[in-house]
């Protein structure tokens, strides 16, 4: 499809990497574990699609802190695509070069610059990024950025899914897009 004609439709992402209580054992970094990815209709006012795609970590592994905070275990993302091959299937699924995205802050959108410039992968989306935390603030005159969940109570939604669950966030995250759109703050163009 030409992009033009899909210019109405926003990419919401949200990733889990491994994660520890301190700092990482020795020789690990935080990777990508999970990629929750939900395609808003801003022309609708609607959440039209929900994915999600594993992401098998290669220099960490997921701590029990990890496990208790996304649910997920080693188990669950040794299933899951390489990295490069989930920034491809990003790319070719979702069309994230093409269409803008959004995440509630830059860690998303830093996690992904980091990894695929320190794995020699092709960076998946375009240079059309939102930083949501920061349009909710400004919507909301409000003197801190909240996470996700607190935004949520501010905007009076309910929180759906599991937070810290990249498929459950990105749906929440987009549903807090379309509370913006519908004052009228949601950054265009």
């Amino acid at each position: 499809m030409d992009g033009d004609v899909d210019e109405h439709l926003l990419n919401v992402v949200d990733v889990e990497a491994t994660c520890w209580e301190g700092r990482p054992p020795p020789g690990q970094v935080s990777e990508i574990i999970e990629i929750g990815l939900t395609v808003v209709d801003l022309r609708v006012g609607e959440r039209v699609a929900k994915h999600r795609l594993l992401v098998r970590p290669a220099r960490s592994s997921v701590s029990p802190f990890c496990t208790r905070l996304t649910g997920l275990t080693q188990t669950d993302v040794d299933q899951g695509l390489p990295f490069a091959e989930a920034c491809r299937a990003l790319a070719d699924r979702h069309r994230t070069g093409l269409l803008p995205w959004a995440s509630w802050g830059d860690y998303d959108r830093n996690q992904f610059t980091r990894q695929c410039r320190n794995t020699d992968t092709r960076y998946p989306f375009g240079r059309r990024h939102t930083n949501a935390k920061a349009a909710f603030t400004a919507s909301h005159g409000l003197g801190r950025r909240p996470g996700m969940a607190q935004a949520l109570t501010v905007a009076g939604l309910p929180l759906e899914g599991r937070h810290h669950r990249g498929d459950d966030d990105a749906w929440n995250i987009a549903a807090l897009v379309l509370h913006l759109a519908g004052r009228g703050d949601w950054p265009t163009g």
